[in-house]
């Protein structure tokens, strides 16, 4: 699955982490890819280390990258992160985030990579969220992640908030190698953004060669300003 849970706040802007738990728990997945997800950032999520008390809640691996990684507001308090995680049933076995190419005035991003065991066989599973203001900055940030994809023969599912609509160059260049898993699984117009009125498909799964998507599902919640997209996959 992936879900940007917008750090935990829904269309409302009211915070309550405990829904997001829910709703994860409730879709059965069993790796899934957030984005927005904060680690003791700022008073929008009470300072709350929302990556730790996610994977605690629901009994899953942990990896999560940092993008921002800000001084403390008071000396001796934890470092203020923001970024992506992973929460996986299977192991978790190897991790990096790799911050992607950005402007001087864009927002740092990052692709966070888990290799996971999966019932005997290792998976690589990428997570994350492109910039949201600029076609130009978010093509050399997929060029960025065509070549880490590129660079391992392992089965790879690849998620995120790629804040481009599939008929964008952007998800053109993915698709070179991956497949989006939609058009092949899904039905309906596959929109999860916004909550509210979803008028956009801008949350995917990519599944390279091996990887084959049986059922994909856009999941009617209204617990952040993204719905989450949930697939079922089957490695070959």
């Amino acid at each position: 699955m992936t879900f940007n849970i917008h750090h935990g706040a829904d269309p409302g802007d009211v915070l309550n982490l405990d829904h997001v738990a829910r709703v994860v728990r409730k879709s059965g997945a069993d790796v899934i890819g957030l984005q927005e997800v904060d680690r003791h950032f700022a008073s929008r999520s009470d300072f709350v280390d929302q990556a730790e008390w996610l994977a605690n809640r629901l009994g899953l691996h942990l990896a999560y990258g940092a993008n921002l990684d800000l001084d403390p507001e008071a000396p001796g308090d934890p470092r203020r992160r923001y970024g992506t995680a992973i929460l996986s049933r299977f192991p978790i076995m190897n991790t990096r985030n790799t911050l992607l190419p950005r402007s001087e005035t864009g927002e740092q991003r990052g692709l966070l990579e888990a290799d996971l065991m999966v019932r005997g066989k290792k998976l690589r599973f990428l997570n994350t969220h492109l910039e949201d203001t600029s076609q130009t900055e978010r093509l050399t940030q997929v060029a960025a992640i065509n070549a880490i994809v590129n660079g391992s023969r392992l089965p790879t599912v690849l998620v995120g908030d790629l804040n481009a609509t599939p008929d964008s160059e952007e998800i053109a260049s993915v698709t070179k190698r991956l497949a989006d898993t939609w058009p092949v699984a899904g039905k309906g117009d596959g929109f999860t953004y916004d909550s509210v009125n979803p008028r956009e498909r801008i949350d995917y799964v990519f599944a390279s060669p091996g990887v084959e998507a049986r059922r994909a599902q856009v999941l009617d919640v209204t617990v952040s300003d993204h719905r989450p997209l949930r697939v079922e996959l089957s490695i070959r």
